[in-house]
């Protein structure tokens, strides 16, 4: 095991990088959408509302024997509640760095940063709330349990900044995967979705790119005591977010009327399913055994949870390479 060592030059210089290709490319919610193109319209019994096979739920049996009016309801309401949920979390991300961002001295480049990914996660709300709007089904997003505590969440970004940031790459991998696997498969779908996908995937590759730097760059000032907790606790975190995040409410499974074999095969029993949720950290193991936090006890929690795996090579490694 190799010992781990900050490089503060290499920080401040990967910050910079990131900062200038904020400035450089970056997305309006408003402008880069045609929202008003007639052919990007949200109507009633439009197919391209159907869940793609590349969709957990798109995929079942179940889901596929529906009436195509039945399949276009379910499409729409899942679509508008994953938006949902995305902005709540990304809510809470705007308000951690903040917090984060207030503490700071003068003169330190994860300012800047800092507030450009503020900037960017902005109009990720709004362009999701906006869907959800012109989809017009009444969602709630997360769970309540997430949903009420929500507020406090931020709060850890201060005093408790790297277990803030473990949290952060717990929603934004699990979404990040999804997207990309959706957007790789090809298959028809609303021009919205695509869209909206294609400027979430582009402009989340910087912000977890910073907090893989972040938490590269803090961890060698880890205690021992504070290093085998968090080795624990990360597994942890990365579970109860993804499910949060991925997994559909009670609410919605009753308001969809989904049998309960359904969402047992599809989070997280069936086989293809589970192998889904392996995959979605792969990057997160890596980046775990970079850190030195993969250890006999941590390993056997990250197994107990079923988000074990061999780690990624590099960073968004397609399943499909590292299988």
């Amino acid at each position: 095991m190799t010992a781990l060592h900050e490089n503060p030059t290499a920080y401040q210089d990967t910050l910079r990088i990131l900062s200038e290709a904020s400035v450089e490319r970056h997305f309006d919610a408003f402008t880069d959408i045609p929202w008003d193109d007639p052919e990007y319209a949200v109507v009633p019994n439009d197919p391209r509302w159907i869940l793609p096979e590349a969709d957990p739920l798109g995929a079942t049996d179940w889901y596929r024997s529906l009436s195509t009016e039945r399949q276009i309801e379910i499409g729409m309401y899942r679509q508008a509640n994953i938006m949902k949920v995305g902005l709540q979390f990304e809510q809470i991300l705007i308000a951690g760095l903040m917090n984060y961002a207030f503490r700071l001295p003068n003169g330190q480049a994860e300012f800047r940063y800092s507030t450009h990914e503020a900037t960017e996660e902005c109009h990720h709300t709004q362009m999701f709330q906006e869907l959800v709007n012109r989809i017009g089904i009444e969602v709630a997003g997360g769970p309540r349990w997430f949903r009420a505590l929500a507020p406090i969440m931020p709060l850890a970004a201060g005093p408790l900044s790297f277990g803030f940031f473990v949290g952060v790459l717990a929603g934004e991998e699990p979404i990040d995967h999804v997207q990309k696997s959706i957007l790789r498969s090809g298959e028809n779908r609303h021009p919205l979705i695509t869209r909206i996908m294609q400027i979430h995937v582009a402009e989340e590759a910087r912000h977890i790119g910073f907090a893989h730097q972040y938490l590269r760059h803090k961890a060698p000032r880890l205690k021992t005591y504070q290093r085998g907790l968090i080795s624990v606790i990360m597994p942890v975190i990365m579970r109860v977010l993804c499910d949060a995040i991925i997994k559909p409410t009670p609410a919605m499974r009753r308001d969809l009327q989904i049998p309960d074999h359904v969402v047992d095969e599809v989070w997280w029993d069936g086989e293809a399913s589970r192998k889904m949720l392996r995959d979605m950290f792969g990057d997160v193991r890596m980046l775990a055994d970079d850190l030195q936090l993969m250890n006999p006890v941590s390993r056997r929690v990250w197994r107990a949870l079923g988000i074990d795996g061999r780690p990624s090579r590099f960073r968004s490694e397609p399943a499909s390479a590292a299988a």
